[in-house]
């Protein structure tokens, strides 16, 4: 990388790759780069590791392991230990959510990558051409860009809340009093989530959906998730119409179409995200975008063909998973130079409730309205799994569709541990495997793996047991045994 000074005192450096943002589809952009010798330049304005590692992914599943131990405690009558109210000291659990945080911080740390080679610049990156960014002092010019901007909370246009207190991902986890009464405006996984972390710690939890809670989710699966919240005491009221949100001293009010008023003493918005690209003056460099995101093609470059967008930037899958993944196709297209594209059928995502909630590939009704009744609806239950039975884990069920010659179209499981148990539907969707391949494998007994084994076994139960096969097992009985 050659690196010169202008009179005015701004550094150009040259790199093989530029990467504008640090978060997780970055940080494998920079590290796959460098490992691979080039020289790689790495933009960060805010905290290193992103969103997932600071306000999101990680301390969400810190959370919500610190409100399954205390729910655990509520829970012993089934398995002949008295239950106890657990005691919560709400700002030792935040303590705990830090420590996990300040416990991963290190594999993404500035001091780490400057160890594999990059150069790290803590500034705001813009574009002043078509492929140099000004960075602070810097100004970097590469036939390789990388965007990995990633996203924000998207506030929705509701009279009185931008001014009214509020928390989002982004502050919630450094709160550290326990919500007298949490109100949750949006009722998808992040807003679910929490509304069941905060309730099992102790908080009274409204949640209030315009739509349907976890819209996007198989009705059938989601109902499961919505039943157990119910159980455990969290109100959820969906297709509502909020009027506006006033403020209050110490605390606020939604105020609903009709006049309706809902108190509490802390207010949570979580109705999706938006794209973070001001600033970046993407315009100069002749890169196409919208609201909903940066464009890109099927291989993730975008109307610059010297710059490519990966990671919540480019609007089309807000997943960590996702963001890694389509760091590696830029390293396998734009680097090695071999066929890489995004394929969004083999997209997962999972709510981790409890039950959790996981999916991938097409749902029941999106694969009815793509193929019609050829297709094959299959259903195993947790009820019916031994090992679900051993922790009183019964609910849910895992749901598989496929088509006439039997490939695997999607999958879904509600119930526990299924973030987990959807990786072998994973594979089966990314690798085009028919449903005999999920139905021959020998899982240990018992697992809860064994209901994946199930369904898929299920596909072959009406051919297997009908008349013909029963006809003809009879007709091998009389012939002499070989």
């Amino acid at each position: 990388m050659v690196a010169e000074v202008t009179a005015d005192e701004t550094e150009i450096l040259t790199p093989d790759v530029c990467i504008v943002g640090a978060g997780s589809a970055g940080l494998v952009v920079a590290a796959g780069a460098a490992q691979l010798g080039l020289d790689v330049v790495l933009i960060e304005r805010g905290a290193m590791g992103g969103d997932c590692l600071n306000a999101g992914c990680v301390p969400s599943k810190a959370l919500l392991a610190a409100a399954a131990m205390a729910e655990s405690r509520r829970r012993g009558a089934a398995f002949g230990i008295a239950p106890v109210e657990p005691q919560v000291d709400f700002a030792r659990v935040m303590d705990h959510v830090q420590g996990v945080i300040a416990a991963i911080a290190p594999n993404d740390s500035v001091e780490r990558f400057e160890g594999l080679g990059v150069r790290v610049l803590k500034a705001e990156a813009r574009f002043v051409a078509r492929d140099t960014l000004q960075a602070g002092g810097h100004r970097i010019r590469s036939r390789r860009i990388v965007l990995a901007t990633g996203s924000r909370p998207a506030l929705p246009p509701i009279p009185g809340l931008a001014e009214a207190p509020h928390l989002t991902n982004e502050t919630i986890f450094a709160n550290r009093m326990l919500p007298a009464h949490l109100v949750v405006i949006g009722g998808g996984p992040l807003g679910l989530e929490m509304a069941q972390a905060h309730r099992r710690l102790g908080a009274r939890v409204t949640v209030l959906e315009a739509g349907t809670f976890l819209a996007k989710d198989d009705p059938e699966l989601a109902a499961v998730v919505i039943a157990r919240l119910r159980a455990e005491g969290v109100v959820l009221r969906d297709h509502v119409k909020i009027a506006k949100v006033e403020s209050g001293v110490g605390s606020g009010a939604v105020v609903l179409e009709g006049g309706e008023r809902i108190e509490g003493s802390h207010l949570l918005v979580a109705t999706g995200r938006t794209p973070t690209t001001a600033g970046l003056d993407l315009d100069i460099a002749g890169i196409a975008h919208a609201a909903r995101g940066i464009t890109v093609d099927a291989g993730l470059r975008t109307t610059n063909r010297g710059v490519w967008a990966i990671g919540d930037c480019n609007g089309l899958h807000a997943f960590t998973h996702m963001a890694g993944h389509e760091a590696s196709l830029f390293i396998r297209g734009a680097l090695f130079r071999a066929p890489a594209r995004l394929d969004p059928a083999i997209v997962p995502w999972a709510t981790y409730t409890d039950p959790e909630l996981a999916q991938v590939g097409l749902a029941e009704k999106a694969a009815r309205e793509k193929y019609g009744d050829t297709i094959k609806v299959l259903r195993w239950p947790f009820a019916d799994n031994d090992r679900a039975r051993t922790g009183h884990a019964t609910e849910g069920l895992v749901k598989a569709i496929v088509d006439r010659r039997g490939r695997v179209l999607g999958a879904g499981i509600a119930g526990a541990h299924a973030g987990e148990l959807i990786q072998p539907w994973c594979l089966a969707i990314s690798r085009r495997l028919k449903i005999s391949a999920l139905a021959s494998f020998v899982p240990p007994y018992p697992t809860l793996g064994e209901a994946s084994k199930r369904a898929a076994g299920s596909a072959f139960t009406a051919t297997l047991f009908g008349p013909r096969t029963r006809a003809l097992v009879r007709l091998l009985a009389r012939l002499p045994v070989w």
